[in-house]
């Protein structure tokens, strides 16, 4: 009885004995760290980091387009042409934002200039169609080209289909890039 009544007088006086965050220096006992709360924290406070900024990818496709957004413009700015690419097409599709070919197109032009075989095919891409740029059929093969002696398998499909555009879009996005006129 005596060992109930310790027991039970202890486990009473726990909570009073228990330090709050406060005592630790302001931190949480719990912290949040696997999180896209915690993602957004850290990006709002200069974090950028491969595994951070990838992390993008999973909040357009939940439709958090504002997040991602903002996300991928810190890491865009910080040089990764991942997050460049995801701007690109954020922009070009109206994804949290207005439609902006133009925007599309110079996020493409950023990431392909910084040596990015993705950005090179889209902003080839972009070229070839007029999209956001003035047309330049020729740059815009010289584009693909380069994506595809870097490995790019869709540059080298569409090298293969001899630039015909309709082999990388799919017949539904055929009215966006028609002509405006």
């Amino acid at each position: 009885m005596l060992i109930r009544l310790t027991l039970l007088t202890a486990l009473m006086a726990a909570p009073a004995l228990a330090q709050s965050d406060d005592d630790l220096g302001g931190g949480s006992l719990n912290p949040e760290e696997m999180t896209l709360n915690r993602v957004m924290k850290n990006v709002r406070g200069g974090q950028t980091d491969m595994v951070t900024c990838a992390t993008g990818y999973l909040m357009v496709k939940k439709g958090d387009h504002d997040d991602a957004r903002e996300l991928f413009n810190q890491c865009a700015e910080a040089g990764y042409t991942g997050a460049m690419t995801w701007l690109s097409q954020m922009d070009d599709n109206g994804l949290g934002a207005d439609e902006n070919p133009d925007a599309a197109a110079e996020w493409s032009r950023r990431a392909a200039e910084a040596g990015d075989p993705v950005g090179k095919f889209n902003y080839g891409l972009s070229l070839m169609r007029g999209r956001g740029v003035a047309q330049d059929v020729d740059a815009g093969r010289a584009m693909v080209d380069a994506a595809a002696a870097q490995g790019l398998a869709i540059a080298q499909r569409m090298q293969r289909a001899d630039y015909d555009l309709d082999e990388v879009t799919p017949d539904a996005d055929n009215w966006k890039y028609g002509p405006m006129f």
